[in-house]
């Protein structure tokens, strides 16, 4: 060491000689740099030095280019300034210790200098850059100083891992401090480095496992963690159960609905959505979560669980049947609080209204409309007998884009009966041709509709035939017929009434006979 004291005041004379006196140097060490050059005699100087002691960190550099004699004489002058900025007793003689301490940008500069670091004096034991609020990584070009024996980079904002294979090189180093950063955590704890340095030397560092934070963690893991995955687990079972129109339609079975679902869908069953009720069946406008407007019938009577169950077979039934002339089933809700059917919303006035339009409807197109109720409940007889509907021209729906009937009125859990349907119809067709009907909210008012319809048959029809029809020529035999055929249907007993078939046959043929009539 005396040796290498001796290289470094030799170092100093040498720069003395440019910028004697000390006192009068440059107002910086920027300035230095920009505006000083080796003087003629620094190669001599360093290779002198270097034949005394050919371990100093130059001597192997030296012959490489003239770039490593201005880097070699560059670091002579931070050495001195930083010497000086380090309240060294004797810089002249002696450059024991880099300390700045509360200084950023001070400690900033002389950090950014590599060329010192590589060149760092020998004589340098001790490094202290404290308080600095020092940021980036851990300054790896200070390890050059591979001789010192203390190392304190305490209170900055130090970040990153911490190079302890390279601290470890350093023999001698046996005082560090890097407390107070932000350093990741390494395995430092299970090295051999760690023993030479006791906990105090990483307080708050990052470079330890925090004790407190080990057990938050720890805390977090086995009481935490498992409470939040057990409120998940409720929250996701409360949806699937609840509101499974949350998740996509592939992860849950789409005709299926809820009563949040369908509370939702309503507004909580609010009266602005309400569009019928009676003893049974309330009638619901609804638009479901993904937009999807539709229908919802809510049966209002409490079953048994038989009864239940047959309700929800004959809602399976419902939901595939797949005709041009029924409003399509989108699923059913068949909880203990709530029985439902919901079907799609159908854009169009009913043929009631149709009937009672100013406008004139032609006998052709009302056996149109005629014709595919009758479709449509064929399809019901033939495919899904247990389904029964309601079939009036208030619950019989046109749709918007080429006036198609949709029977939209399913009555789930009232079981079919082929005699009901078809005096519902023979209703229906009677409707479809006096634009008559019999008011539901007086006694008998069916009996008393039908018996003055068979007052004026067959000599008086002129009297119940809708007017609307009479600015028309029309073929009033086919007319009579459809009356006739509508009589038959409403005839008790059951056993004169018309099958489907039959009915199917006439009113085809009716309506072939129309056509070729216009």
């Amino acid at each position: 060491m005396a040796s290498s004291h001796f290289f470094f005041v030799s170092f100093l004379i040498s720069l003395s000689s440019t910028l004697l006196p000390l006192s009068v140097l440059s107002a910086t060490v920027v300035e230095d740099l920009a505006n000083l050059s080796p003087p003629p005699d620094f190669t001599t100087t360093i290779t002198n030095n270097c034949l005394r002691d050919p371990l100093l960190r130059y001597c192997n550099n030296t012959s490489s280019s003239p770039m490593d004699i201005v880097e070699i004489f560059r670091s002579t002058i931070v050495a001195s300034h930083l010497c000086n900025e380090s309240k060294n007793p004797n810089c002249v003689e002696s450059f024991p210790r880099i300390r700045i301490h509360g200084r950023p940008k001070t400690a900033a500069l002389y950090l950014s200098f590599d060329f010192f670091w590589k060149y760092c004096p020998l004589t340098v034991v001790d490094i202290e850059l404290v308080n600095n609020s020092l940021k980036d990584g851990f300054p790896k070009n200070v390890l050059s100083c591979a001789q010192i024996r203390t190392l304190d980079l305490s209170y900055n904002q130090f970040s990153g891992f911490v190079p302890v294979q390279d601290l470890s090189g350093l023999t001698n180093l046996t005082h560090l401090n890097l407390s107070y950063n932000r350093f990741s955590e390494n395995k430092i704890s299970d090295s051999d480095f760690f023993k030479r340095f006791n906990a105090s030397s990483f307080i708050q560092s990052g470079v330890l496992p925090n004790v407190k934070r080990y057990k938050m963690k720890l805390l977090v893991l086995l009481i935490v963690f498992p409470i939040m995955v057990i409120l998940l687990c409720f929250c996701f079972g409360w949806l699937c159960i609840k509101r499974p129109d949350y998740f996509p339609r592939t992860c849950r079975r789409s005709y299926k609905f809820t009563y949040a679902m369908l509370e939702a869908a309503t507004d909580e069953f609010s009266d602005q959505h309400l569009l019928s009720t009676s003893d049974r069946v309330d009638i619901y406008k609804g638009t479901l979560r993904d937009g999807t407007e539709t229908k919802i019938e809510i049966y209002k009577e409490k079953v048994s669980s038989e009864k239940r169950r047959e309700f929800g077979e004959e809602c399976e039934a419902a939901f595939r049947l797949r005709h041009k002339n029924l409003v399509r089933v989108l699923g059913w809700c068949n909880s203990r609080s709530l029985r439902a059917l919901v079907t799609e919303w159908t854009q169009g006035e009913n043929v009631e209204t149709w009937l009672s339009s100013s406008s004139a409807i032609s006998w052709r197109r009302r056996l149109r409309v005629v014709l595919g109720v009758v479709e449509g409940i064929c399809y019901l007889s033939d495919q899904w007998p247990e389904i029964t509907f309601d079939l009036t021209t208030n619950s019989v729906l046109l749709s918007d884009d080429d006036q198609e009937p949709l029977i939209s009125h399913f009555k789930i859990g009232d079981g079919n009966n082929s005699s009901t349907n078809i005096f519902n119809f023979g209703l229906f067709l009677l409707e479809m041709i006096t634009n008559l009907r019999p008011d539901m909210e007086q006694e008998d008012s069916e009996r008393r509709y039908l018996e003055y319809i068979r007052v004026h048959y067959p000599d008086n029809l002129e009297r119940v035939i809708d007017e609307k029809m009479k600015t028309e020529e029309r073929p009033f035999d086919q007319v009579k017929q459809a009356i006739t055929l509508g009589l038959m249907c409403t005839d008790k007993p059951p056993l004169k009434q018309p099958s489907l078939t039959q009915i199917y046959d006439l009113v085809s043929s009716l309506y072939e006979s129309s056509l070729r009539h216009d």
